[in-house]
């Protein structure tokens, strides 16, 4: 059996909803931010909170786990910024006490969602694996700091572990049963969407001259679905011992400007946005793309789905559901 650790959150439950194919799953999430609509119903969902070392020794009482999959972390990088007390606790010491269980129960196989936001604000257009991690706020350093804890793990007590950076994931199921839906949405694409589809006024571009052909900032976009396939890969290639440790980036390994990601969903919508210029946003790089040509070259994984397949799926999730 599989623990998914944040298995109701946006990308957990895509996981899910996948690995229940092939494997029995059990999914433990606070619903902080998660929902338990978006727990497949094959999968067995425990509500409780990974802090609280009980709960986690319940579910390695009650259920034989060969691998955990850890995707419940807190995520924005403003409120990092604001109250890195709780990015420290809930990203690093829940962790720790989730590792140290595991250890306890001699559960060696973990698959860790992290981010590229541990490269800070690098210097190179194509950031591969081995671009030097700065992170630049307690989000960043709290992933950062994770992924140095279980190589000390994998070191002194034999830990198999994948750390998987994203960079910008969006998009829904091709189904459009579970999406993208957090309170607040700080997400560049269900913004847009959002707006769009009547819930906002207008979209704010956080500045425009920045040293890119349109001026607005570039990402790596991701289909949520790929990012799932790749978790897939990832803990197979774990559980059948072809590999130990192992970091791999997430991404399309093309980029996208917001002034882009706006006209294709007006494309794609047939509506026109109303856009209003303003500041920059402290801490926003001009650029970031990923290289993901070692994942390819060692598991096989490539991204699939397109910019315009993100924005469609995330379309027919948004008028499904809102």
């Amino acid at each position: 059996m599989i623990l998914v650790v944040g298995g109701a959150g946006y990308i957990g439950s895509h996981l899910v909803k996948e690995l229940v194919k092939s494997q029995d799953v059990v999914v433990l999430d606070n619903l902080s931010t998660g929902h338990s609509w978006a727990v497949n119903t094959r999968a067995i969902f425990v509500q409780g909170d990974l802090g609280d070392p009980t709960t986690v020794q319940y579910i390695f009482d009650t259920y034989k786990i060969e691998a955990v999959l850890h995707f419940a972390a807190c995520s924005l990088v403003g409120e990092s910024v604001i109250n890195p007390l709780k990015y420290y606790e809930n990203n690093v010491v829940a962790t720790l006490n989730l590792l140290k269980m595991m250890k306890q129960y001699q559960i060696n196989k973990f698959i860790f969602s992290s981010t590229a936001a541990t490269y800070g604000m690098p210097n190179v257009d194509d950031i591969d694996e081995e671009t030097p991690t700065h992170p630049i706020n307690p989000y960043g350093q709290s992933k950062l700091m994770v992924e140095q804890i279980l190589a000390d793990f994998a070191h002194s007590y034999g830990l198999k572990y994948v750390v998987l950076r994203y960079f910008n994931v969006a998009g829904a199921d091709e189904t459009a049963e579970i999406g993208e839906s957090h309170d607040p949405e700080t997400h560049l694409i269900p913004i847009i969407l959002q707006h769009l589809g009547g819930q906002r006024d207008y979209i704010s571009v956080f500045g425009t001259d920045y040293d890119t052909p349109d001026g607005t900032c570039i990402r790596d976009y991701i289909h949520i679905t790929d990012l799932a396939n790749a978790h897939l890969l990832a803990l197979e290639a774990l559980l059948e011992n072809r590999i130990a440790t192992a970091t791999y980036n997430l991404g399309n390994g093309d980029g996208y400007s917001v002034k882009q990601i706006i006209e294709t969903c007006e494309q794609i919508t047939g509506k026109k946005a109303n856009v209003q210029n303003v500041e920059r946003r402290s801490g926003d790089p001009a650029k970031l793309v990923a290289n993901a040509d070692k994942i390819y070259a060692e598991l096989g994984w490539k991204a699939q789905l397109d910019i315009q397949d993100i924005i469609k799926s995330a379309w027919r999730w948004h008028k499904k559901h809102f």
